[in-house]
């Protein structure tokens, strides 16, 4: 669309100019008046991206039309047009609000380099206002994907935490989507339109995460060249999300901690102390009370950051999740990908139900990522989880064309089933009995000896031996 533009002025030659030199291009729509009553109406009445605006006109002077534009219309960039002996006054125009000014007389050039200065900025602006709005949209809570009553209830405390300042604790398997529910929880909060900044505790060594979260200023250690701003200040009025906040060393959890309750910090080889205003969030998969326990975690942090504790439950804990989340990832990766893969057949969709999914929704989300570049048409197979899901006999096998191929495919599907079969029992029984080899084989009825051959054969180890977790035989 044109960009839509309206000169006021009380003489008819600036008029004119104005006209002229932003119509030529074509690329604007240009419209003039001549007092600031008449241009208010015209404004209140339709849409206009930019105002040229004289300063001095008779009904009412430009900046009283600036000063109720602002009030009305704070998006319309203006751009004041002055006499030689009025700088002053347009100086007082910029801190009402205007754009930028122009002293008469001025050059076609000078008009056009101004007006698409305040285009270009319109437009940043619009487009980052589009891009939070677009971020904002994604991480509503009620399109975290999960119907499960375990996740409602997850989505119930997001609810109730999300408008206050209130410390966050997110706890969870790796892979459970914590990052995804901090997300949520800012861009419902009343923080939303402010940073949300995240770090990985877990992928920096302690030097660097204090550089990371406290910054730095040139000079105060090796390879520190330039200042560098730290998280904290990132942060700033928006939202710090420690991730696996579990591997801080205590030297950094103290440091951490006062932080935390003085909202004040020094940057790495400083001596001003800055303020910090921010929301703090945490995650963890480790067990924070017990490492308490063994003195690996601060007592008083603990309980610093776990005023709101929410536990994101496994996926094998919520297994109705898994079909909407698999099908999500489906569209998400077929379009990424640009196939049309649009189905799971049955053996495929029972294969992902009843998979346990030590990895969470990031496993499944890598296994339908590479099912669907597998695919050869629209619908993912058994077969294109054959690496990742070995547990379920195919149910999908291609259908024989010759009595030779019917009994081939049925003597592979008998193996095949006897395998899968011989896997879950010794699998089964391990974790009925703790991963204890010899009370496993009792139970079953077989000799220990016996067992492990069973175990050999299917490669299942216990820690990579053939003991039980403690070690016992």
């Amino acid at each position: 669309m044109k960009a839509r533009i309206l000169v006021v002025d009380d003489e008819e030659i600036v008029i004119r100019s104005c006209l002229r030199i932003l119509g030529d291009d074509g690329d604007c729509e240009v419209e003039a008046v001549q007092d600031g009553v008449e241009a208010l109406k015209k404004i209140d009445d339709g849409h206009y991206d930019v105002l040229i605006l004289d300063i001095m006109m008779p009904k009412m002077d430009g900046l009283e039309v600036l000063r109720r534009v602002k009030e009305t219309h704070p998006d319309i960039d203006v751009i004041m047009v002055t006499g030689l002996s009025q700088i002053e006054t347009a100086v007082r125009s910029m801190k009402l609000g205007a754009f930028d000014y122009l002293p008469k007389p001025f050059d076609p050039d000078e008009l056009k380099l101004v007006v698409k200065r305040a285009l270009e900025r319109r437009q940043l602006l619009q487009e980052n206002l589009e891009l939070r709005s677009e971020v904002s949209s994604k991480y509503r809570f009620e399109n975290i994907i999960g119907a499960s009553p375990q996740m409602q209830n997850v989505y119930r405390l997001i609810a109730k935490c999300a408008p206050t300042n209130s410390t966050v604790m997110l706890t969870g398997e790796s892979g459970t989507g914590k990052e995804l529910i901090a997300r949520a929880i800012h861009y419902n909060s009343l923080r939303k339109d402010k940073p949300f900044v995240a770090v990985d505790c877990n992928s920096l060594s302690e030097n660097l995460l204090e550089s990371e979260m406290f910054g730095h200023v040139k000079g105060s250690f090796t390879g520190a060249v330039v200042n560098k701003k730290g998280m904290f200040e990132v942060a700033d009025s928006g939202t710090l999300f420690l991730d696996e906040i579990g591997n801080i060393s205590l030297s950094t959890q103290a440091k951490l901690l006062r932080v935390i309750q003085e909202r004040e910090f020094k940057a790495v080889g400083d001596t001003r102390t800055q303020s910090a205003n921010f929301r703090l969030l945490t995650a963890t998969n480790k067990d924070l009370k017990a490492m308490v326990a063994d003195g690996a975690f601060r007592e008083d942090l603990y309980y610093r950051i776990n005023i709101f504790p929410i536990l994101i439950p496994p996926l094998r804990e919520r297994r109705d999740d898994i079909p909407p989340l698999a099908f999500h990832f489906l569209r998400v990766f077929s379009e990424e990908l640009g196939k049309k893969v649009s189905e799971f057949s049955e053996g495929a969709m029972s294969a992902l139900v009843h998979h346990d999914w030590p990895g969470n929704v990031r496993e499944l989300e890598n296994t339908i990522h590479r099912a669907v570049i597998l695919a050869t048409d629209k619908v993912v197979r058994q077969a294109h989880l054959a690496n990742i899901i070995e547990v379920l006999p195919r149910l999908d096998l291609d259908v024989p064309r010759t009595s030779d191929e019917l009994k081939r495919i049925k003597k592979v599907a008998r193996e095949k089933s006897v395998e899968n079969i011989e896997k879950l029992f010794v699998l089964e029984a391990l974790k009925r009995n703790a991963w204890n080899v010899t009370r496993s084989a009792e139970e079953t009825g077989m000799q220990r000896a016996n067992f492990q051959a069973l175990m050999k054969k299917y490669d299942i180890r216990i820690r990579g031996t053939e003991q039980d977790p403690n070690g016992s035989e």
